[in-house]
């Protein structure tokens, strides 16, 4: 999580009090806007080398359509900046980095065109969905707390895409990658 303090604003959010805008708790919302924005800005870099390292092209396929999402979340996450009155600013997302490095490990230590290795995808996918997932509830609920209901808005779209991502990644795991998994020798 960030601990950086964030720079006095000139100009008043459009949904907030004078005292909302000074308290802690703003400022804990706003950090953890810029860590998920982060979040987001690097996942959709990193994306596009599981598509590549996958074998099944229905996990093919769920993953490429979670990158056009994920440019949606950046998105709505630019929007939610503006709706607070605050530029979008990234702030280097610990968790992330260490999620998706061991995204990349995971790759690196499966054997190509297996569905082993997508079982491992699918694993390290589903890490990342559930970190999402605990980071837009709470930024909803955040939001909401403070009033910004249309960042409120916002984060609740991205949470229920985060959470069908999640659900879709169980299903095809599910419909046969692991049970073919299983079977296949190191």
């Amino acid at each position: 999580m960030a601990t950086t303090k964030t720079a006095p604003r000139t100009k008043k959010a459009p949904e907030t009090t004078d005292v909302v805008e000074d308290s802690a708790l703003n400022e804990l919302f706003l950090d953890e806007l810029k860590d998920i924005y982060w979040a987001e800005k690097h996942l959709v870099k990193a994306l596009p080398k599981m598509v590549k390292a996958a074998t099944s092209d229905e996990l093919k396929a769920a993953i490429e359509t979670h990158i056009t999402e994920t440019e949606n979340h950046i998105t709505r996450l630019e929007s939610a900046f503006a709706s607070v009155g605050e530029k979008a600013v990234a702030v280097k997302c610990e968790a992330m980095a260490g999620l998706l490095k061991e995204a990349d490990e995971i790759v690196s230590e499966t054997k190509k065109g297996t569905l082993t290795r997508d079982a491992g995808i699918i694993s390290a996918a589903q890490k990342v969905e559930h970190y999402e997932i605990a980071s837009y509830g709470t930024l909803r609920t955040l939001a909401l707390t403070l009033g910004y209901t249309e960042a409120a808005d916002l984060l609740e779209a991205t949470l229920k895409e985060e959470k069908n991502c999640d659900s879709l990644l169980t299903q095809i795991a599910e419909a046969g990658i692991n049970e073919t998994a299983k079977t296949e020798k190191e």
